[in-house]
């Protein structure tokens, strides 16, 4: 099954992060693409962390939007900030945070960010055909 997608907003809130969690995991599980539920949940988790962490007063919410194209998962969250482009930086072991991008870099085939007006989107994809399907 191709073509199919799902688009949901959440607030910028840090309490929104379970709930897209549990989006995704609802979405990927109905789609039939429990393989790859684990690394599309830390996926959105992340991206969705960085908007929350980095996009607040720019809007209330953000979206995200799951959608499965020719043997793609494409996880995208989109917010309004504009001002700063998320950028890959390897972090220091005795660094406390800034590996949401590192572990996105890792877990997907590609990943990247394009502007939107206002704002940006920031996207990874998943091979569905990188795990057996159910």
């Amino acid at each position: 099954m191709s073509g199919r997608t799902c688009i949901k907003r959440f607030r910028v809130r840090a309490r929104a992060i379970s709930a897209v969690r549990r989006h995704a995991a609802a979405t990927l599980t109905e789609w039939k693409l429990g393989g790859l539920i684990e690394d599309g949940i830390l996926i959105t988790s992340e991206l969705a962390t960085n908007a929350v962490l980095h996009a607040k007063g720019t809007g209330d919410y953000f979206e995200l939007a799951l959608r499965r194209p020719n043997g793609v998962l494409v996880l995208e969250v989109a917010d309004s900030y504009q001002w700063r482009m998320p950028e890959l930086h390897k972090p220091a072991p005795d660094d406390l945070s800034g590996r949401g991008l590192f572990l996105v870099d890792a877990l997907s085939e590609n990943w990247g960010v394009r502007p939107r007006n206002p704002g940006k989107t920031v996207w990874a994809h998943l091979a569905i055909n990188r795990v057996a399907q159910p």
